[in-house]
């Protein structure tokens, strides 16, 4: 983190290269362990003017009463643990543990915008055994996997105003109520009615394969380049709404259940990195993360029940359907060290983080391109073999991320949804976001 990641596919500074580039380990002698933490905090907030319509077609629309939600990410800590160890003067074996991808975002209850999102959950924990090879004369080769176990949730509330409002409506009017009142009392009835909550959880277990490679060019410049494939998750649960109202049976509710599975695809990346000894005591870094996120364009939930369940009967197979359409990203890093004293060293670093998220922003995930700054420390022992790393860094969001989220259709996904009456769905949430973040992490190593 102190240099912003920059060159870290041509630095294997510790044990933590079996992550950056399994190659590395080629240049780590005995045994090495590293172990530490990282915290990110999040700060990401609907500005004012946040607003939502709900599902009622026609001129005179009902919209959604709520507050902003809130500040919607909690701090999160991220461990981590690595391992190496020399078998030969040629070959080194390794082993870590980490978390590759994550996602948290809770908005409160009442959030104006709960039919859309409430609580969104990606936890991924990966074990990673690693072997490099080396020639001898400046190659080295490392492939690696990454064994990933996860697991996720989504919450929000259902919108019934149409069925209700439409079920009010008639009654009214069978009572003797003009089409006036009638309006008037079914608007009462949406108002009044308890929003039934959907809740989907589920995990699994998928692999992604590492190979890199790493060069010396020369005794000052080292080249590194790593791949990791792509792979799909598919986590598979359990699907609940509770408060779903009794059809015929006023003021009645039930909770609906079903066995779901929601795909989720993550991508294929190349990291090209190169360190630099400018001085005898400065060195600097850069590097280049190419991902190909277009893999994900939609996030599904399916039913394992072949579209005959409690839920899927009522509202069909995928039971539902968010348009992502996510675009492929370049991630660009900066950084230098300076060796300040035999035990002492001071980092810097930049990062420019383009986002995935597209065209397709969702109360979900609200996100824009970054700027990384980072600073970081490193005091080594040489003779004892222990080392510390500590850094800290800031997240600066190039704009304030401004949508319109619609419902759309599975089998046409630029095409809003339609209602069960065939009329096209005109609910809507409607925001501007403030977001900033921060970072810090702790690292200790010790060589053997």
């Amino acid at each position: 983190m102190g240099t912003a990641n920059a060159g870290a596919a041509a630095n294997p500074e510790n044990a933590t290269t079996v992550l950056f580039n399994p190659a590395g380990m080629s240049q780590l002698s005995g045994t090495n362990i590293s172990f530490g933490a990282a915290v990110l905090d999040i700060d990401a907030e609907a500005k004012e003017g946040a607003e939502a319509r709900r599902n009622l077609p026609g001129p005179a629309p009902i919209m959604a009463d709520g507050t902003r939600g809130g500040d919607i990410a909690d701090p999160a800590i991220l461990p981590n643990l690595y391992l190496t160890h020399e078998v030969s003067e040629s070959i080194d074996v390794g082993f870590g543990v980490h978390a590759p991808y994550g996602l948290a975002a809770d908005y409160e209850d009442d959030f104006v915008g709960r039919y859309f999102a409430d609580e969104t959950e990606l936890t991924a924990i990966a074990f990673t055994p690693s072997v490099s090879v080396s020639n001898g004369q400046g190659l080295s080769m490392g492939v690696g996997l990454n064994v990933i176990y996860a697991e996720g949730r989504l919450t929000r509330y259902q919108d019934l105003a149409g069925r209700i409002y439409q079920t009010a409506s008639e009654q009214a009017q069978l009572g003797g109520a003009s089409p006036q009142q009638a309006d008037q009392i079914a608007r009462q009835a949406v108002s009044a009615a308890q929003d039934p909550y959907a809740d989907i959880e589920g995990d699994d277990i998928a692999v992604t394969f590492r190979v890199g490679f790493l060069y010396e060019l020369t005794d000052r410049t080292q080249l590194g380049l790593t791949a990791q494939t792509g792979t799909e998750l598919n986590l598979k649960g359990d699907a609940e709404i509770r408060n779903f109202p009794v059809p015929g049976q006023p003021g009645m509710s039930t909770t609906l259940s079903e066995k779901v599975e929601v795909p989720l695809a993550i991508p294929e990346s190349a990291t090209f990195g190169i360190r630099h000894q400018l001085l005898d005591d400065v060195t600097i870094l850069a590097g280049a993360t190419y991902a190909r996120w277009s893999r994900f364009e939609e996030l599904d939930i399916y039913s394992r029940e072949g579209g005959n369940g409690q839920i899927s009967s009522i509202s069909g197979d995928p039971i539902t359907h968010v348009t992502e359409k996510w675009k492929n990203t370049w991630q660009f890093n900066l950084g230098s060290v300076w060796q300040a004293t035999p035990q002492w060293a001071l980092k810097a670093g930049y990062a420019w983080d383009e986002s995935p998220v597209d065209q397709y922003l969702t109360a979900r995930i609200p996100s824009s391109d970054r700027h990384w700054l980072t600073l970081g420390a490193q005091w080594k022992d040489a003779q004892s073999g222990w080392a510390v790393d500590a850094a800290v860094g800031t997240l600066l969001f190039t704009d304030d991320p401004s949508f319109i989220e619609r419902n759309y259709q599975h089998e046409n996904p630029d095409q809003v949804a339609r209602l069960s009456n065939g009329a096209e769905d005109p609910s809507y949430y409607s925001a501007e976001y403030d977001l900033s973040a921060w970072s810090a992490a702790i690292e200790v190593s010790k060589s053997f």
